[in-house]
């Protein structure tokens, strides 16, 4: 059910308009896009964030995008990555999309939180006829304005350059991000959280989660028993200390392909109604919901 509008404050315009891209971190960026290509999924050439010793693979849908991201020069900022995978691999936080990253900071701030930015972050991408530089506005959320989640808003100042039509084409018939789950202590205490971002007529409660809509895209926030009732098949399921990233959900055009891709890619899959599951041993620590709704 809705969550009346009088349970909170209500929220400023903030200019979010959805979900941009998850990021999923890997210890092995190599080994991870092999991985992530067997699982049927079509990667862009490789990037590397200028400055910095990150870089990343990219799985392109039409409005959003997963990043494999892993650390290919230690001795250089890497943004805390080698902290998270010291611990475990898998989703480890989002970008939000806006119009306008100058007019998101202004409303985010008018909302009552604390944005670092606008910035910009430029990196490279080794495409064959040679380097380009993809330019980005960023907006940085801070942490602990951010309930179980690190976030970050990010425009794309180059689209041209990273979303190219044969890099929208995966095996598996994916088309993009439908939602991530995120496993949390007090699910409806967290969504409250957000009131400032989303306000409370984008959130709603169900058994099991509780949803935000972020206006492309969904954050589901359950419990360790929410997430085992979601997802039966997977015994045992990973423990985390909460809150932690565990599933990301995706659309596909095809469902029987995508299993049929599976299965002759010898991917373990758990069929279901609307699609298939991937358990996260196959995926860098993802569970992997393929559904074609």
């Amino acid at each position: 059910m809705p969550i009346p509008s009088n349970t909170g404050p209500l929220s400023t315009e903030t200019a979010v308009t959805g979900i941009d891209h998850v990021l999923i971190g890997v210890r092995d960026l190599e080994a991870a896009a092999a991985r992530w290509e067997k699982l049927g999924f079509h990667l862009t050439p490789r990037g590397r964030h200028i400055g910095w010793g990150t870089g990343n693979y990219c799985i392109m849908f039409g409005r959003d995008y997963i990043e494999l991201l892993g650390i290919i020069d230690a001795q250089q900022f890497t943004n805390n990555l080698e902290k998270f995978i010291a611990t475990r691999e898998g989703l480890m936080g989002v970008a939000f999309s806006a119009d306008d990253e100058t007019r998101c900071a202004a409303a985010l701030k008018a909302a009552g939180l604390h944005p670092d930015g606008p910035k910009v972050l430029k990196r490279e991408l080794e495409l064959p006829g040679g380097t380009v530089l993809p330019e980005f506005g960023l907006v940085m959320l801070p942490r602990d304005e951010t309930p179980a989640l690190s976030a970050f808003v990010c425009v794309h100042k180059t689209p041209e350059l990273v979303r190219q039509p044969e890099w929208l084409r995966h095996a598996n018939r994916a088309t993009g991000v439908v939602s991530m789950t995120v496993v949390v202590d007090d699910p409806v205490d967290t969504a409250f959280g957000w009131l400032p971002v989303f306000g409370p007529e984008r959130i709603a409660t169900a058994n099991l989660v509780t949803v935000i809509d972020t206006g492309h895209g969904h954050i589901r926030f359950t419990t360790k028993a929410g997430l085992a009732q979601l997802y039966p098949a997977l015994v045992p399921l990973p423990e985390y200390p909460a809150p932690w990233i565990a599933a990301l959900k995706i659309s596909v055009a095809d469902k029987a392909r995508c299993r049929d891709h599976l299965h002759f890619a010898n991917i373990l899959a758990f069929k279901t109604g609307k699609g298939c599951i991937v358990p996260p041993e196959e995926a860098n620590g993802v569970i992997i919901e393929f559904v074609q709704e």
